[in-house]
């Protein structure tokens, strides 16, 4: 994963405008303020990215802890949700210290490509650990084996006619095409899983699962996931 913090830490090129990326983020936020199902709710973000409209999610629950491992990415979190009280920016490496059966919705979105297998067992198991009896864990924005990047594309060029930044994101894949991110895709590859597999992933972990109707964000063509630590009868 470390490759993929660093690009990301970098000046990347992964949004084809500014309303490309603010729309990514309010989108997300939405959804996850659907799966939260209290106003007193600790939530997690795990590897967040730049969340810019957490303040959207902070004002439904009553914590969100913005975990995030690229350090400039991190620095940027802090300095602009430092006046949110109900923010907290923190590594990763806190939340595999934080307290046991601490946090009620855990979510993951858009990570688990970048992972590699064991990263992610060893991150689903202490999910598993820091949630609530109660809680639930989303995984989102899971690349399945048989969606190549021509789906990605057309979900993204479907995305920008919608909402009026196609010649952005065709300017924006060609620029994609050329990049970082590009070679980085090419020499690394993204993990990824069908619903099988990562059923059995998150069982493994120690939760009942269910995937979700609908995906987090934009692209139709990924799979999200709801788990939950099982019931104690």
């Amino acid at each position: 994963m470390d490759d993929w913090i660093d690009y990301y830490d970098s000046t990347h090129t992964i949004y084809v405008s500014k309303l490309h990326r603010d729309l990514h983020f309010q989108i997300i936020a939405r959804d996850i303020i659907g799966y939260i199902s209290s106003p007193e709710a600790a939530v997690l973000d795990y590897a967040c990215g730049e969340a810019l409209s957490a303040s959207q999610v902070a004002a439904v629950c009553g914590k969100l802890i913005l975990a995030e491992p690229a350090p400039g990415v991190r620095g940027r979190l802090i300095a602009r949700f430092a006046p949110n009280t109900k923010i907290r920016v923190r590594s990763l490496d806190d939340v595999h210290n934080m307290q046991e059966q601490s946090i009620d919705l855990v979510v993951m979105n858009s990570v688990a490509q970048y992972m590699a297998p064991d990263e992610l067992d060893a991150a689903l198991l202490n999910f598993r650990r820091i949630l609530k009896p109660s809680g639930k864990l989303v995984l989102g924005d899971i690349l399945q084996p048989n969606v190549g990047m021509f789906r990605d594309v057309t979900a993204l060029l479907s995305f920008g006619l919608r909402h009026g930044f196609l010649k952005d994101a065709l300017i924006g894949l060609i620029s994609t095409a050329l990049s970082d991110y590009r070679q980085l895709r090419t020499r690394i590859g993204l993990q990824r899983y069908s619903e099988e597999e990562i059923t059995a992933k998150l069982k493994t972990a120690g939760f009942t699962v269910q995937r979700a109707h609908r995906n987090i964000g934009h692209n139709s063509w990924r799979m999200t996931f709801v788990a939950r630590p099982p019931l104690v009868r």
